[in-house]
């Protein structure tokens, strides 16, 4: 009974691999029928009780291997998603992918092709014809995938070894297949003018310009290109797999100047580390924003970096309203000025003797502002930053921003942050809106496209600088940089102008990191060079160059 069995199975076998020979060359070599003869297959069987059918065990043959794989693929490719997922040992999962297969990446047409089987493994070519646009030809896709042929624990036939990777190999469990509008359509940037603004033109935008399609794509008249990628359970996409069609793109018009752009690009070149930011004090456009390296982080937009004295402009402002500062009045200017444990100095220890604020501010003296911190609450230069300054407000550019930060700090730390050191955290988009703020005596976020497009809502400070503040500040700047710490950057500017220089102290860093804002006309810009020492003479001349640009 035991021979007999055996020859019945082998039967079974060779019958179904000559069903399969349509699809793939696939020959059994077996048994010869003479016990112990050359070319015979040793088959085992699991032991049974009595009247009940084996169960073959042990790892399939060749034949079984290769007859296996090709009644699989062969379904799977004439559209027989539950007949192939039948050879599988996952019959439910398996068939859900190979429908989907053709349902969800609309595959009109599927051409499988074997390669030769190494052991149990079964390596395939997959080319599908894609249809993802009624108005386009379907187009061709083709990937490279493998599968595994198993003994079935259950029944010892020889099954696939279903995993969603057979379906492709970049698939894993949870995942599936879709081809679908790729995101948001493709967008042609255009400035302020009407030039186009192109990655390739403009590599320090590339980023800007790829964040501003995922925003604003679908805001403009474009159309969506498709691509084949793989999905999450969520339906969120985890990698793209084939891109079909480019989309076309729609037209968005952005805040950037090309000539101010270009000016910036220029001002830092050659700086292995630097940043700028231009834009309009009177309405907050921005006009430029660059970076070195180029395709490194955006620290213009994004960067969190202590300003420095630039810091000094939002200080000031708050203790002229307070009452504790007057431009014209003499305030203290020494060496050194201790609060909270820690004893503050100036830039090489000098001092001011019977000096005013004003020239305290235009010297840019650390200790004439620290000197007032028993004067203040701990939260007063956060209620002056944000309420006044938009400092730490959400702000909604139009592209990711970090928008500062003034935390509220007590003693010594609450003394450093009035010289833009302890917590303070800002950038130079922040900076060239605090001298924006200046020029204009009030607030008004800085943006890259307009709200008018999408109908965000900007920020806006609870209050604003009364005139005379205003005005004084702008004194102060005025100073500055006429006859004080930012003169060199300035010197032979016209017009209405003004700026503040600064240098922030960061651990580990031998020199500090060089700030510098100003304004001209209506026109104001800041910019930050790290560890390159005094703010006046290596970030000022960057934002000098830049508002030269502005006709």
């Amino acid at each position: 009974m035991r021979d007999g069995r055996k020859v019945a199975v082998i039967g079974a076998v060779f019958t179904a691999v000559v069903g399969a020979a349509g699809f793939g060359a696939y020959t059994l070599i077996g048994d010869s029928g003479a016990a112990g003869g050359e070319g015979r297959q040793d088959v085992a069987f699991s032991d049974g009780r009595a009247g009940e059918p084996a169960i073959e065990t042990g790892p399939p043959s060749p034949e079984e291997v290769r007859e296996t794989a090709g009644r699989f693929l062969r379904a799977w490719q004439e559209g027989r998603a539950g007949e192939a997922a039948a050879l599988t040992d996952d019959e439910a999962a398996a068939a859900e992918a190979l429908t989907g297969f053709r349902k969800d990446v609309r595959a009109s047409g599927v051409r499988l092709e074997p390669g030769a089987a190494a052991g149990a493994d079964v390596p395939f070519t997959v080319t599908a014809e894609v249809e993802y646009d009624k108005e386009e030809r379907p187009a061709t896709w083709t990937y490279e995938s493998e599968l595994t042929v198993v003994r079935d624990d259950r029944s010892g036939e020889p099954v696939v070894d279903w995993e969603a990777s057979v379906l492709h190999p970049a698939l894993t469990g949870g995942q599936k297949l879709e081809t679908a509008e790729a995101g948001a359509p493709p967008v042609k940037a255009l400035d302020r003018n009407g030039a186009e603004l192109t990655a390739e033109a403009h590599p320090e935008l590339a980023a800007i310009l790829a964040d501003l399609r995922k925003r604003f794509g679908d805001r403009t008249d474009g159309k969506p290109g498709y691509e084949t990628r793989i999905v999450d359970a969520a339906g969120k996409e985890v990698k793209t797999l084939k891109r079909l069609s480019k989309g076309t793109p729609g037209e968005l018009r952005t805040t950037l100047d090309a000539k101010v752009q270009k000016a910036a690009v220029q001002a830092i070149a050659g700086k292995p580390k630097a940043s700028v930011v231009a834009l309009k004090a009177g309405t907050g456009e921005i006009l430029a924003v660059a970076n070195t390296p180029a395709d490194g982080f955006n620290t213009a937009f994004k960067g969190s970096l202590a300003p420095g004295s630039t810091m000094k402009v939002v200080t000031a402002s708050m203790l002229i309203e307070k009452g504790l500062a007057s431009s014209a009045k003499q305030h203290p200017c020494p060496k050194y000025f201790t609060h909270g444990g820690w004893r503050f100095q100036n830039l090489d220890k000098f001092e001011i003797n019977g000096g005013t604020f004003a020239q305290s501010f235009a010297a840019s003296c650390n200790t004439a502002f620290i000197s007032q911190a028993g004067e203040l609450s701990d939260d007063d230069l956060t209620k002056q930053a944000r309420d006044v300054f938009g400092i730490g407000l959400n702000w909604q550019v139009g592209t990711a921003t970090f928008d500062g930060s003034v935390p509220v700090q007590s003693d010594a730390q609450m003394a450093a942050s009035l010289i833009g050191q302890g917590g303070v955290r800002a950038n130079p988009l922040i900076m060239a809106s605090v001298s924006a703020t200046v020029k204009s005596g009030v607030f008004r976020q800085p943006y890259i496209v307009s709200p008018e497009v999408d109908g965000r809502t900007l920020a806006k400070a609870p209050r604003t600088l009364s005139p005379a503040v205003s005005q004084e500040l702008r004194s102060l700047m005025r100073l500055t940089a006429t006859s004080g710490s930012a003169a060199e950057a300035m010197a032979g500017a016209t017009g209405d102008f003004g700026a503040k220089t600064g240098s922030a102290e960061v651990d580990g860093q031998k020199k500090p990191n060089a700030w510098f804002t100003a304004y001209r006309g209506d026109i104001a810009a800041a910019a930050v060079v790290p560890a390159s020492g005094h703010g006046g003479k290596n970030a000022g001349p960057v934002v000098r160059q830049v508002l030269d640009s502005v006709g």
